[in-house]
Formats: structure tokens, sequence, C-alpha cells
């Protein structure tokens, strides 16, 4: 434990440059006095850790001071080449980054480690371009100046300028206030504010982006999962919801609640088929759920989703009807 100590400790000191013995104490849920006595093992060590007096002293590294990763061992390279295998980084314009940055790591580690995790590595195949069926995975394509401006305003903690096009609208410009980035299924989002209200914005529909110089209206620490979860919330209740009733065999049931927001009652018939009482979010979303299922499914109610998929069957039956 205390060699993990001591290296998130010189890792605080490279990341903040001078910080107190107390600052450094609540960062390490440890006494002052456990600080000092670290700080004296750190330079008995060779670490060049200096202390400065004063009001607004502290201790700090000696400029240029960089550690090696000599203390990774060989289940944590396996981990860092894994996650550097992700495609995420993609969505945020950093493939290349990560990419150096993998190499860098590779070459740090120790002779021991470095051909047993660059084998291991190679065994582990995360998020494939195609699935068991052959769909192509399609990631996003979002051009690197964008990305790159997105990125400078949400490390910066400045406003945000972006034309982005939402769905079925003409594109518009807007001043957000950029909280962080999410990446879902190669689909990059910038969660921000604006007016001081939450906005969610895929990156793929920034047609442009400007850093400001204003600084960002934002809090200074932000639980992104928490947000991305508050965001899914406020999403799926969102919308033109509708509730349907739909006949469907047990088989394809989890194929129709693909895209549910909710199952409200669920009961089985005399013949072994289930009826479900299920909101979507929005007609769109019940009719495509209902109609790829073919045979498989009969919506019940309500009428108008009826109409529409008999519609559809016409349509499609007169396009291949026999000809003349």
């Amino acid at each position: 434990m205390r060699a993990d100590r001591l290296v998130s400790l010189v890792l605080l000191l490279r990341q903040h440059g001078r910080l107190s013995a107390a600052t450094l104490a609540r960062e390490l849920e440890v006494s002052t006095r456990t600080v000092l006595r670290d700080i004296e093992a750190l330079s008995a060590a060779g670490v060049p850790v200096y202390a400065e007096r004063g009001r607004h002293g502290g201790f700090a590294l000696l400029p240029g001071f960089r550690t090696e990763l000599t203390g990774l061992n060989h289940d944590e390279a396996l981990a860092l080449l894994v996650a550097g295998s992700r495609r995420g980084a993609q969505a945020f314009g950093l493939g290349s980054a990560l990419a150096s940055a993998m190499l860098k790591v590779v070459d740090a580690l120790p002779g021991t480690y470095r051909d047993t995790a660059a084998g291991a590595a190679q065994r582990l195949l995360i998020d494939p371009e195609t699935d068991l069926l052959s769909r192509r995975l399609v990631a996003e394509e979002v051009p690197d100046t964008i990305v790159a401006e997105v990125l400078r305003a949400v490390f910066a903690g400045h406003k945000l300028r972006i034309h982005y096009a939402a769905a079925d609208r003409t594109p518009k410009w807007r001043t957000v206030d950029p909280i962080g980035l999410v990446t879902v299924r190669d689909q990059g989002y910038l969660l921000a504010t604006r007016a001081g209200a939450d906005r969610t914005y895929r990156l793929s529909r920034i047609l442009a982006a400007e850093k400001l110089a204003e600084p960002a209206q934002r809090p200074d620490r932000v639980d992104l999962d928490r947000a991305w979860q508050e965001r899914s919330r406020q999403f799926r209740i969102g919308g033109d919801q509708v509730t349907v009733l739909v006949r469907v065999d047990p088989a394809r049931r989890e194929d129709l609640l693909g895209t549910a927001l909710a199952v409200l009652a669920e009961v089985a018939d005399a013949d072994g088929w289930l009826r479900l009482e299920v909101t979507f979010q929005d007609p769109r979303h019940a009719e495509w759920a209902v109609w790829h299922l073919g045979t498989n499914a009969e919506a019940l109610a309500p009428q108008w989703l009826r109409d529409s998929l008999r519609n559809r069957a016409a349509a499609i039956a007169t396009c291949y009807g026999v000809s003349s």
C-alpha cells in the first residue's frame, strides 16, 4: 500500500506542481506526518523532491523530472494495451495520439513484461468492426478540426460556439458551456448547458466549432457518468411517447423490446404467445419494432399503428406483385 501511495504522491506533484503537506494529506487520505515520512522516503530513493518555505510554500519536484513505467506488473501492462485497442478514442480524434502513447508504453515496459504483455494482448479482440452476422459497426466520421476545437473548449473551460444540425431541422449557431465528452457505441456526444439548461449534442452533427475566449459557466468538478445517466433518463421520458398493445412470439420478445422504453404489462395468452403493453419513444420506433418482426408479432392497439402496418404491407405486396 505504501508503494502505491508514494507513486500517487509523485503523480500529484507532477500534475499540480507545488503542494502543501496538508493538501497532499487530504488528497492521499493520510495524516500530515505520514506525508512527511513519505517525502523523506522519496528523497532517500533519489526522487528530487524539495521543500519551499513560507506561507505559499510546499513540496515540489525538480523541473524536468520524469518517472519511468518500471513499476507496472504484467496485468497492469496488459490492461493498458487492451485499453489501447478500444476505438473510443477515434470518436474524439485521439486515435493517432493513442497509438503513439501505446508505443511509448510498450517501449517503457521492463523487458520481462514487454514480450509477454504484447503477446497476451494479441489474444484479445475488443469491439471488432463486424459482429457474428457480418453486420459492420460503422463509427461516425467527425472532422479532426471540429473535434480538436471542441476538445480545446472542454479542456480549457471556455464557451464554445457550434453550428449544429439537429435532426430534421435547419442548422443553427449556438453558444454553449461545454461540460464533457462521452462516447457510446462509437458515437461521440458533447454534454453542455445552454442558457443554464442541460443539452446533449452529437459530434457528427456539429458542422463547425469555435472556442471562445469567455470562460464557460460550469462546475469545477463533474461526474460524467451520473450526468449521462440523467440525460438518458430525460431523453426516455421526453418526446412523443406512445403506448401500444402487442402480441409476440416469446422467442422474439427481446427483439421487440430492443427499442422500447418500458413494459407496462405482460401476460401469456392460451397459445403461449405474450401480450405486452409497451411504451416507445415515438410512433416511428413503435412501428419499426413491430414491423421488423414480421408474422412473429401483431399490433393489437392503437388503431393508427395497425393501419400504418397494413398500409406498409400493402405497399410491399404491390411492389412484389405479379408482373403483367
